[in-house]
């Protein structure tokens, strides 16, 4: 995922000024300057894994001799009681940076694993889509997690797609003025989504030249009058109450997308813990 990387490390960054601030007051009382370790991260639960990637870089910023193995990939499924990685390095910097290793980890773990449960119930001819419903500033590598999970990405933000709401709809007078607007303004430049409340809305959607039509909070029976009415001329999305419940039965009517915010807002973080062992002898080193 393009920038990614860059991006997490300055999230990072942000993280540890915010939990270490000035010192880990506790550590360095405790734990001699130059001892040496390694940490086990297991996984408590059963779980897709994502976010090595921002784990290890804790660690590097904190101690660049760090290093971490894993035992698995982002997008792997990892049971409970299995060992996720091994870090290595000084004792400090890794019980320094735990929390916040911990935090990304586990934060998008649990999406990568919530999206993996929709993936698996929707079948394979449904793509699960996430939304802009993702925490401040943790877009992107929240998006990265539902793609671990098996998930596709919607649009990033607002500059990179047409997506015509409700409010857009009342703000210009109605669907099909909203759409000449938008033609008017980009042509056939990027694509052009409408989102439907109604069957009317649904009929006036296609006969503007919509690439997409996304049925906004429609039951079945009403989702299937207006797959009648679109009979494929442009793709449908489905949005708006979707659970693991009845991902299924909405996938089975011949829908192209269905987009959930829950896989980002709603998502648990699953339970990773980390587990020290010092280096007996030569290799605890001396404060």
């Amino acid at each position: 995922m393009p920038g990614l990387m860059e991006y997490s490390g300055l999230l990072i960054k942000a993280a540890l000024k915010e939990d270490v601030g000035a010192g880990d007051v506790t550590t360095t009382a405790i734990v001699p300057r130059g001892a040496r370790g390694e940490a086990d991260l297991i996984a408590k639960e059963d779980l897709v894994v994502a976010g090595l990637f921002m784990a290890e870089q804790v660690f590097k910023l904190l101690d660049r001799g760090s290093s971490l193995r894993a035992f698995y990939r982002d997008g792997d499924r990892v049971k409970k009681g299995e060992r996720i990685a091994t870090i290595s390095g000084r004792l400090n910097p890794l019980l320094t940076g735990e929390r916040v290793a911990l935090n990304f980890l586990q934060r998008l773990s649990g999406i990568a694993t919530l999206t993996s449960k929709f993936v698996k119930k929707a079948g394979p001819d449904v793509k699960i889509l996430d939304t802009r419903k993702t925490t401040p500033c943790l877009r992107l590598p929240e998006k990265y997690a539902v793609k671990a999970g098996g998930g596709h990405n919607h649009r990033f933000g607002l500059f990179d797609s047409v997506l015509i709401k409700d409010n857009h709809i009342e703000a210009a007078g109605g669907v099909k003025e909203a759409v000449r607007r938008v033609y008017r303004k980009y042509g056939k430049s990027v694509p052009v989504e409408v989102e439907a409340k109604t069957l009317k809305e649904v009929r006036e959607a296609l006969s503007s030249g919509a690439d997409i039509i996304m049925l906004d909070n429609m039951g079945i029976a009403m989702m299937r009058k207006a797959l009648k009415i679109i009979k494929k001329k442009a793709l449908v999305e489905v949005s708006g109450g979707i659970t693991l419940d009845n991902v299924s039965k909405a996938a089975s009517i011949g829908v192209d997308f269905i987009s959930i915010g829950a896989l980002t807002h709603s998502a648990r973080a699953v339970d990773i813990s980390m587990e020290v062992r010092p280096y007996a002898g030569k290799k605890s080193g001396r404060a």
